[in-house]
This record gives C-alpha cells, structure tokens and sequence, in this order.
C-alpha cells in the first residue's frame, strides 16, 4: 500500500514558501555583507524571525500538502541553527581561558553558517522544481 497522494497547495501558499525562504535569505546575506556573523544575523536578524513567525502562523494551511515538508525543513534549520549556536557557544566559552575556545567559536559559527546557507539553498531549490522535502 502506498503513502497517499498530498494535495496540491494553493499558488498563495507556494508564493508564501518563497518569500519565507528569501527571508532566510536575506538575513544571510545581511550577515555575509554586514558586521555581524552570517548566523547571527540568521538567527537573531528581523528577517529570520519574521520567516519564522509567518512558518508558525500558515502551518496549519500547508498540512496535508507537500509545502508541509518545507516549513518543517525551515522551522527545522532555525532552531537547530540555535540549538547548535548555543552548543558551540558553551563548549568555546570555558575553553577561551586557554584562547583555543576563540578558534572553537569562530570555526564553529563559521561552519554553522555554511550548514545554514545549505540548508536553505537545498529547500529552495527543492521548492524551485516543486519537491518535497526528505524529513526524517
């Protein structure tokens, strides 16, 4: 027996899809371009958090439809990017007395970053050629 077949989404919420990952977008872009680290600005950056909120408030009209597993993909990459912000944030902290938690930090936001700007190329692409997104 195979899975069901999910319903077609509205063009709205496809065009809505877009602008949530051109936020993300934009909120890495402002981090690559400005003073700020790329994944600070992804995670405490307007953009992201309004990209966010606008996941949170439409979930409920994607479920059933393969954008459900886009806004899962992206709600997904923020709070692991925090997640992984703050790991990296308490393993680097107490090894800066010894300055190698300087090195831990840097590589560790750069290296986030990296998984961040992926992460949302992936989607976007994915949503490009109307894909699901794989989840776990």
């Amino acid at each position: 027996m195979s899975a069901p077949t999910p319903a077609a989404p509205s063009e709205s919420l496809v065009t809505t899809t877009h602008v949530v990952y051109a936020l993300h977008t934009l909120g890495l872009v402002i981090g690559a371009f400005g003073t700020a680290t790329v994944i600070g600005t992804f995670l405490f950056g307007w953009p992201s958090i309004i990209a966010v909120i606008i996941n949170y408030v439409k979930r409920s009209e994607v479920r059933g439809t393969w954008l459900e597993s886009h806004f899962s993909w992206q709600i997904r990459t923020f709070w692991f990017a925090l997640l992984w912000a703050l790991i990296v944030g308490l393993v680097s902290l107490p090894l800066s007395v010894i300055l190698v938690g300087i090195g831990t930090w840097i590589a560790g936001l750069f290296l986030l970053g990296v998984w961040a700007i992926y992460r949302i190329a992936r989607g976007w692409m994915r949503l490009n050629a109307h894909q699901a997104m794989p989840m776990p």
